[in-house]
Order: structure tokens, then C-alpha cells, then sequence
């Protein structure tokens, strides 16, 4: 075995005994499942009712009605249906237990800290039940919030699902435009904001763009503001009300017993390419897919402490909130992670005894340029796991981790999307980690990787699939009647299979390697290659802190132009083009190695963190860039105009 293969973490035999996964194998598995992982998922996704009904049980989840069949398929696998005839409460599921430890714990960049128990959080959300309720709002009806991930957040989310009202929220700093494209389409009966936000030292005021946002609203939109820029701040000006008024009514009784496929939560795709997309998801599949994800693979429960860089606008702030269902302590965190600096933000976290970190590739990228001696400046006792999703890990990430956070600590990257909710391919406590890969195809997810004929691929690179039906595969988009624009968009390149739209590979150890969005993959000389196998060796050098790759037509052919950020004083001279040529030559391929290098100031990225390549190679053709509300700073496009 060489240093390339040697794993960077592995599980003790302690570790592996007293883990969830292993309580459930023994419990639910058949004898033959339980010899390894592989062995296990197998029987996951052939055995997909007794798996699916096995974890339910395992995991707490409690129906008010018992369910006719754990699964019934259909002609198509859209059609497949979850637990027919069970009826449940996410929101119940995420506040019924009774643990000493809190519920919630708030930070944000300003320094002020809430904490909730268990007790007041459940009260708080049914008391904002109440208000809706009396407001009219009723099951199917659309609350909508532009919210900084607070905890008035989470209990407006909980409070929806209470009385059986579909929650939709972005962040902020989206904007009346970009938030009114995504709301106007659901048409809510309730909108909930902020009077404004801080982030990386600056205040941000909010109230005008939500009333511009509730003008362009269809119908008459009830509207409240929490204080969260000025926490002593009693009113909300003009007929908005505070949120305060929310909580002021009698709570409801109870918690609606609502059907296994009810409508939880609206997400919507970035944006980047056309109208967002409205996708509707189911309660349990949400609740059932979050719990196995969380518990099966993440061993969380009573007594851990769960943060995950996020905003309200992402899908990993739903699975963040789940974390509740686990008896764990979520702990939200608004605000810039590098304010004042990242290293702060980390001893934040490990004061607050956090024990499974979520964070970014970019983020602990720039952490290793910034910190190369991080280990000998923190103290982190209680950490165990962290949590990497949003692009493709680089490699040279998880030494960092294993060399500055300890060998002790699991570096689980996981990947998935806002399309389901949650993952097709995340960590596990049972296999070890090895650089640059993703452990595991997720339980119960029959996924593959297809080439263009829709053959199995064993190496290579080739389309991520999932060719049987899951819980937490969404309902359909959002008035899409007959599912036509949903079917088209997973459904139409592989016939009944789900088509993520990511360029994967299978390693020699059944792990899986993402490498980018099927739609910016790369085509030199009729290769496909995906970006993070150009942009991972790059990032891999001292100065570059960030790093995009796409493809430009030339000659009647396709070349690779790499972008970078570099480090503050760093120059992209002939002799650094050359070290990072000759470790992309050296890691990859020389078909890899771009053919240009630029240097500019920063990328384009969408409001959760990712990199637009869609973008940035329309203006690089001279085309139109298209929608742009969902990118953060779309300024950032300019420097790209011209340079080629």
C-alpha cells in the first residue's frame, strides 16, 4: 500500500461495536448482510421494504396511523409511494423528546448567543402555530420567510409543519428580485422576515426590500418582522406586524396527523441557469431519509452537538434542523465563519463543545492556506466528525484535517443536493477514509454510475444515477401539473432512472469519487473529465485559494482554461503556472493540464458557497451569463469578460 492509499482515518473495533449502524445490522439485517458495509447496503436496495420499514422502526419514527405497505411501486418510478395510508407530524418527531441538554444554541458573528430548551422550544412552536392558525392558515397553505438561520427560523419551519403548512425560506441577502422569483411562484399566505443582518462586520437593513418583496406577492400576504438587527426593536413599521405577535395567542392543542407524503418544505434550485425551480418535498421521506442519514451513518444522538455552516436558503439547513429528531443539540451559527477570522469561529465552535462540524471544501481549503499550524492553536476535545458538502473535496483537505484536527477525527465528505433533500453518497462508521474519496453509497440508495448508454460503469467517469426509488425523492415541482418539467428533469436521459446531473466514478474500494455537475464537464479532445480533477491538484498549492476550470471552444475542439485565486502578494508568473501544470500533469492526466491560466480576484458563486462554471463560460463564449439571481456577487463576473 503507498501514502496515496493509505487511509487517513479509521474506525477503532470500539468504535465500529458501539455504533448505531451496527445496533441496527444485528436488530433488522439478515445474517449474510451484516458481514461488511457492501454486504449491508446490498441488502438495503433489494430488500428495499424491509430495510426501509427496519430503519423506520430503528430511528424512532412513530405513526399515528400504521401504513397499508412500506412501499408501493408504479409504472414509473416517480410514482412509487412511501408508507400509504400512515400519518405522522415532522415537526412532532423533531420536539417530543425529553432530554436535559438544550434544543437549540444560536450564535452569530455579532457575538450574542440564545439558547433553548427542549420545553421552550416546543412551546414557542406551537404558540406561533396558534398564530397562523388564526390567521387561517391551514394545511397545503404556503408560509414563506427570508430569515439569517436563527431560531426564529427554525420554530416559523416547525410551527408550519405543526398545522400542516408547506415552509419555504431563503436568506436575506437574496433580495426582493431574486426572492420574489421564488415565492411569487408559490403565492404564500404569510411572509416572515428580518429588519436586517450582519455579515463580516456590515449591517444590512431589510425592511424595504420586504415590502418591495410582499408588492410583488400575489394576494394579501400577512407580514412579520423579527428584530434580529435590533433585538430591542418592538415594532415592524407600517402594517407589518412583529413576530412577537405570533407568539402572543393561545397555542394549538396538538400536532396535525398528516399523511406519510404530505407536503413539508418548497426548495428551489439556484436560479443560475433559468427560473427556480420549485421542489416540493414530503414530510416523512424528509424526516425518515434525514433520520437514517444522521443516525445510520453519522452515529449522532442525545448528547451530541450538531453545527453546520448554512443559510436558510440551502437544503443543508432542513437537515441541519432534523438533527432535533436525534435527541442532539443543533447549534446555528449566522454570519461570515472568517469574521473576524476562522480561526475564531472554530474555537467558537469547540467552546459550544460542538462534536459533528458541517462546513464547506472552500472553507477548510482556505483554512489549511491560512492556519498550515492550526493543531497547535486549538483545542477541540469533543470533536469526533466533519462534514464537507457543496463541491468536491480536494484531496489535500483531508491530510489537513487528519494532521491539524487529529487522526481521531472522521472527515466524512457527503454529497447530495436540494433535487432529494439529503445524499446519494455520504461517510460511515464502519469503513475507513481515504483521500480525495467519498466512503459509501448511502443506504437504501441504489445508486450507480452510468455511461452515455446507460451501462453500468465499473471505472471511469460516467452520470451518478439512482435506479430505485427512495423516500425522500421530492413530489414534483410546484405547479407542475402532470410532473412533465419534473420527469424531464431526471427522468428523460435514462428512462425510470433518477439522474442526478454529476460526473462520478466508482474507486477500487467501492468508494465514489464526485466530480462536478455533468453540465461543466470538460471535453479536450473528446474526454470527459470533471472539474474537481483539474481544480482539486490545483488548490492543492500553497497559493492558490480558490480554483474554477472550464471548457472553451476552440478549432473546432474544446480546451481547458483554469481560474484561480491567489493568496494576498501571490503573482500567477510563468514559474507558479508551471508548479501548478505539473502537479495537475502529475495527480491527473496532461490531458488535464489547461491549456490558459488566469488569475482574478474571486469566483462567482451562488448564495450557498458553489461556483457558477455555467456562468462564467457563457461570458467567456460572449453569450448572456442568464439568470443571476441566485449568484452572491455577480459583480465577480467582470473580471472574466475579454480575458480570452
Amino acid at each position: 500500500m503507498n501514502a496515496s492509499d493509505k487511509p487517513v482515518w479509521h474506525p477503532t473495533a470500539a468504535q465500529i461495536r458501539q455504533a448505531a449502524l451496527t445496533r441496527f445490522a444485528q436488530d433488522y439485517a439478515p445474517r449474510d448482510a451484516r458481514r461488511d458495509y457492501h454486504s449491508l447496503h446490498r441488502w438495503s436496495v433489494t430488500q428495499p421494504q424491509a430495510f426501509w420499514s427496519g430503519a423506520a422502526e430503528f430511528t424512532g419514527v412513530c405513526f399515528d396511523r400504521p401504513p397499508h405497505a412500506t412501499l408501493v411501486g408504479g409504472e414509473h418510478m416517480a410514482e412509487a409511494r412511501w408508507f400509504p395510508g400512515a400519518t405522522l407530524n415532522y415537526a412532532e418527531h423533531l420536539l417530543r423528546l425529553d432530554l436535559p441538554d438544550p434544543a437549540l444554541i444560536a450564535l452569530d458573528e455579532r457575538g450574542r448567543r440564545r439558547e433553548f430548551s427542549r420545553a421552550d422550544l416546543r412551546m414557542q412552536v406551537l404558540q406561533v402555530a396558534g398564530g397562523l392558525h388564526a390567521l387561517g392558515v391551514g394545511p397545503g397553505d404556503r408560509v414563506a420567510a427570508v430569515l439569517p438561520n436563527c431560531p426564529e427560523a427554525v420554530i416559523a419551519y416547525l410551527a408550519a409543519a405543526a398545522i400542516g403548512a408547506v415552509f419555504s425560506s431563503c436568506s436575506p441577502d437574496f433580495g426582493a428580485q431574486a426572492a420574489g422569483d421564488r415565492f411569487s411562484q408559490i403565492a404564500p399566505r404569510v411572509l416572515i422576515g428580518c429588519d436586517g443582518y450582519t455579515y463580516g462586520g456590515k449591517r444590512f437593513e431589510c425592511r424595504a426590500a420586504l415590502d418591495e418583496l410582499r408588492e410583488v406577492l400575489p394576494g394579501e400576504v400577512a407580514l412579520f418582522v423579527v428584530p434580529f438587527l435590533d433585538a430591542e426593536s418592538t415594532t415592524a413599521g407600517g402594517d407589518a406586524r412583529p413576530f412577537a405577535d405570533l407568539l402572543a395567542g393561545p397555542p394549538v392543542a396538538g400536532f396535525a396527523a398528516l399523511p406519510f407524503d404530505h407536503p413539508l418544505c418548497i426548495l428551489f434550485s439556484s436560479g443560475t441557469t433559468g427560473e427556480p425551480k420549485c421542489i416540493v418535498h414530503r414530510a416523512g421521506g424528509v424526516l425518515l431519509q434525514h433520520l437514517k442519514e444522521q443516525v445510520l451513518h453519522t452515529d449522532l444522538g442525545p448528547g451530541d452537538r450538531l453545527l453546520y455552516f448554512t443559510t436558510c436558503g440551502w437544503m443543508m439547513w432542513n437537515w441541519l434542523v432534523s438533527g432535533l429528531a436525534t435527541g442532539a443539540t443543533v447549534v446555528l451559527y449566522d454570519g461570515a465563519p472568517a469574521c473576524p477570522t476562522a480561526r475564531g469561529y472554530l474555537q467558537l465552535s469547540a467552546a459550544e463543545g460542538v462534536s459533528v462540524f458541517g462546513t464547506s471544501p472552500r472553507f477548510l481549503t482556505t483554512l489549511a492556506k491560512q492556519y498550515p499550524q492550526l493543531g497547535s492553536e486549538l483545542r477541540w476535545p469533543q470533536l469526533r466528525t466533519v462534514l464537507s458538502t457543496g463541491a468536491p473535496l480536494p484531496a489535500a483537505s483531508f491530510d489537513f484535517v487528519a494532521a491539524e484536527l487529529g487522526s481521531h477525527v472522521q472527515l466524512a465528505s457527503i454529497s447530495g443536493g436540494t433535487d432529494i433533500i439529503s445524499c446519494f453518497v455520504l461517510g460511515n462508521p464502519w469503513l475507513p477514509v481515504h483521500r480525495g474519496e467519498i466512503q459509501c453509497a448511502g443506504l437504501g440508495m441504489a445508486v450507480d454510475v452510468f455511461d452515455g448508454a446507460g451501462m453500468p460503469l465499473s471505472t471511469g467517469a460516467g452520470e451518478l444515477v439512482c435506479t430505485e426509488p427512495f423516500p425522500s425523492m421530492p413530489l414534483g415541482f410546484w405547479g407542475d401539473h402532470g410532473q412533465l418539467r419534473f420527469r424531464s428533469a431526471y427522468f428523460d436521459r435514462y428512462p425510470g432512472v433518477w439522474c442526478q446531473g454529476d460526473l462520478a466514478g466508482w474507486t477500487g474500494r467501492g468508494g465514489i469519487r464526485v466530480l462536478g455537475r455533468s453540465d461543466t464537464t470538460l471535453n479536450p479532445g473528446g474526454v470527459r473529465i470533471g472539474t474537481a480533477e483539474v481544480c482539486g491538484p490545483a488548490l492543492a498549492h500553497a497559493a492558490v485559494i480558490d480554483a474554477l476550470a472550464v471548457g472553451h471552444r476552440h478549432h473546432d475542439d474544446e480546451r481547458v482554461i483554469l481560474f484561480v485565486v491567489l493568496t494576498e502578494g501571490a503573482a500567477l508568473t510563468p514559474a507558479l503556472q508551471q508548479e501548478i501544470a505539473e502537479r495537475i500533469r502529475t495527480q491527473a492526466s496532461p490531458r488535464h493540464v489547461p491549456a490558459q491560466m488566469f488569475a482574478v480576484p474571486a469566483m462567482p458563486q451562488t448564495r450557498s458557497g458553489k461556483s457558477v462554471e455555467l456562468a462564467v463560460r457563457a461570458v467567456l463564449h460572449g453569450a448572456d451569463p442568464g439568470n443571476l439571481d441566485g449568484v452572491a456577487n455577480p459583480e465577480a463576473l467582470e473580471a472574466f469578460v475579454g480575458l480570452i
